[in-house]
């Protein structure tokens, strides 16, 4: 499940996002609310399943950002988190479209049981999602990947690549776009991370014999595609 978590505090970040990464979920932060609208409407192809947004935020903040994303039709569960608590607070929080409001300070724990309750209302339709590009088959709700008859044994951040590649239905994706959804906002864009996880996926996928289907597209990035 990749989520969107907008937080200007970094202590308060750096502890969900690394708690969240320990239980196999994908994180982007960002820091302000404008970075919050732009990363959550960016790539409908590759949407985020979970948005968490503090209210005070530089720039925008979280309640205008949460209006926002329902005028514009994403209906992605979101959980406010913040330290105002009093019932107008609340009130004002869940009539903005929040789906859930967590007060901080907070368990971790707490946070985790509120984001599994959020998934279950999420519907049907999105949780049985099949992709497939010629023998090639994600299912994203069991989180596996077979070719043909051939199951394909894959990390975490393989199966995450592979499902932003193949949502793209054979489209190129730049590496800049895969750091970004892949590895977040801030990670070094001078490594070659996403070249390494690539070579792992076409070692898995591409057998001798098989046609190809991972690519490499000169001057662009990576695609998932029956013909290059």
């Amino acid at each position: 499940m990749r989520i969107l978590l907008a937080e200007d505090d970094q202590r308060i970040a750096g502890f969900i996002s690394r708690g969240l990464q320990e239980e196999g979920y994908l994180v982007q932060h960002v820091t302000d609310g404008e970075q919050a609208l732009e990363f959550a409407t960016a790539d409908p192809l590759t949407p985020f399943e979970l948005i968490i947004l503090d209210i005070l935020m530089p720039k925008r903040d979280g309640l205008s950002v949460c209006r926002e994303l329902r005028t514009r039709g994403i209906h992605v569960p979101i959980l406010i988190l913040t330290a105002l608590d009093t019932l107008d607070d609340r009130v004002r929080g869940l009539d903005s479209g929040a789906d859930d409001y967590l007060v901080k300070p907070f368990a971790f724990p707490e946070l985790m049981a509120r984001l599994r309750a959020l998934s279950r209302r999420m519907p049907i339709a999105s949780k049985t999602n099949l992709l497939q590009i010629g023998d090639l088959q994600l299912d994203t709700v069991a989180h596996t990947a077979q070719r043909g008859n051939r199951k394909i044994d894959l990390s975490s951040r393989e199966y995450h690549l592979l499902e932003y590649l193949m949502r793209h239905g054979g489209r190129p994706v730049s590496r800049t776009s895969i750091l970004q959804a892949i590895w977040s906002f801030d990670y070094d864009g001078a490594s070659n991370v996403v070249d390494v996880y690539v070579g792992y996926l076409r070692r898995k996928i591409d057998h001798e014999g098989e046609s190809p289907l991972v690519h490499t597209v000169r001057g662009v990035g990576y695609k998932i595609a029956e013909s290059p």
